[in-house]
């Protein structure tokens, strides 16, 4: 008798791999994978779902294994020469999205900030409505083979987008990041239009972006964005300590009064993207706002806790666009407490490429503390020190060690937020546990 497939994971624990690992897990596959030792924040709902991770080894691939690999793992990798070697069936992550969403109305979120987003707040409220698989880049995944909706993040890194032929797809913004990859922002530009000659039924971009008006596409597009001129409009805005509210305009007419529990203008052209779709797939206003009500955010994007008389933030920003969203939503929700920034500089490359955009960002916080360099499997060096960054702060700019993190505990009644793509959260750790002892 022939054993079933399994679906194994190369690097299982990066965000989309995770995600996508659930949704098969959902669909009734078997599902296994690989990835480092290290504990990460999208390990809880693979342990919970019963699916075993390996550490890397050759021995771990068997003959009726299905590989899916993930991008940032080289063709060098033990594990993938070894798929390769046995001739097992071989696909990078994108690639299998790709083949995926061929059987739901697909919506892709792209853009260089605001994916995660974006892709969850419309992953939680259409499933509130109709059946609905998504795939989130903050891990989180869920499959339906009779679903409705497949609401996925779409990710321009390397141009794994380009694997993906959406009916629908939002793209937020489009700015200069991952320099490793693209020479300049014309080249994000041309992957981007790429894209989007791939969209099959609409497109929406936000109105305000300058690259995105030079996009062109073979189906309708929509603007959204808080002026006369776009298709989806926000008026009477207003935002408070307790959220966001706004009407929608479709071309003038008022299709809407959406109130959401999130902060920053972000959010609000997030809400209203997610309007535009919505709309367009004929759902029930009434019933798109009370699902707006009852989101409660996507990991590591504003994520909120309490512990003594300091509200720690940890957010996943970590461009000088994403600071400065994050930054305008602690003083929305915060505007009467001191701001204290603890960032973390992800890849060398990026710290070079937009140090002044950094500079200019982190000022906006009241005080800065840095961390090291965290580097990546991308890139473990570069002509960069975090020295640079701290002698351009004018609001401090100390680098922060893992094993000493009282510098923070001075101060009282604050908020301090946490932001960065890579290990920040141990540091986060080790001051809440200063903290705890503290009381």
């Amino acid at each position: 008798m022939t054993k079933p497939s399994i679906y194994y994971f190369i690097g299982i624990k990066g965000t989309g791999m995770a995600a996508l690992a659930l949704i098969l897990h959902d669909m009734g596959e078997t599902v296994a994978g690989s990835d480092i030792s290290k504990h990460t924040f999208t390990q809880g709902p693979l342990e919970a779902a019963g699916i075993p991770i390996y550490d890397f080894s050759e021995a771990n691939l068997k003959d009726n294994m299905i590989v899916i690999a993930g991008n940032a793992f080289n063709d060098d990798q033990i594990e993938i020469q070894q798929a390769k070697t046995m001739g097992l069936p071989f696909y990078r992550y994108h690639e299998y999205v790709g083949k995926l969403m061929a059987n739901y109305t697909s919506i892709g979120v792209a853009g260089t900030h605001g994916k995660t987003s974006t892709t969850g707040l419309l992953a939680h409220v259409l499933k509130g409505i109709d059946k609905t698989a998504y795939l989130i880049g903050d891990g989180m995944g869920k499959g339906l083979k009779d679903a409705r909706f497949f609401v996925f993040e779409a990710d321009e890194y390397r141009r794994h987008f380009l694997a993906y032929h959406p009916d629908y797809l939002i793209m937020t913004n489009i700015d200069f990041d991952h320099p490793d990859c693209y020479k300049d922002i014309d080249d994000v530009v041309a992957a981007f239009q790429t894209e989007a000659n791939q969209v099959q039924k609409a497109l929406f971009v936000w109105g305000d972006d300058e690259h995105l008006k030079k996009i062109t596409a073979n189906v309708p597009i929509y603007s959204y964005g808080l002026k006369d001129t776009d298709d989806f409009q926000a008026v009477n805005i207003k935002r408070t300590t307790t959220g966001s509210e706004f009407d929608a305009l479709h071309h003038g007419k008022n299709i809407g009064h959406y109130s959401v529990p999130l902060f920053g203008e972000h959010s609000i052209l997030n809400s209203l993207a997610v309007v535009g779709i919505s709309y367009l797939e004929k759902i029930d206003a009434a019933k798109l706002a009370a699902e707006f009500l009852t989101y409660k955010g996507a990991k590591r994007r504003f994520a909120e806790k309490d512990i003594a008389d300091i509200k720690i933030i940890d957010d996943y920003a970590h461009h000088p666009s994403e600071i400065n969203a994050t930054l305008d939503a602690a003083r929305q929700k915060f505007p009467d407490r001191q701001i204290i920034a603890v960032f973390q500089p992800h890849t060398y490359s990026r710290l070079q490429a937009l140090l002044e955009g950094f500079v200019q960002s982190l000022s906006k916080a009241d005080i800065v503390y840095l961390t090291d360099i965290f580097g990546s499997i991308r890139e473990n060096s570069g002509n960069i020190t975090i020295q640079d960054l701290t002698d351009r702060l004018p609001n401090g700019g100390e680098v922060l060690k893992v094993d000493d993190m009282s510098p923070l505990l001075q101060y009282h009644n604050a908020v301090v937020v946490f932001m960065g793509a890579g290990d920040i959260p141990k540091y986060e750790v080790a001051y809440e546990d200063l903290l705890k002892n503290e009381k």
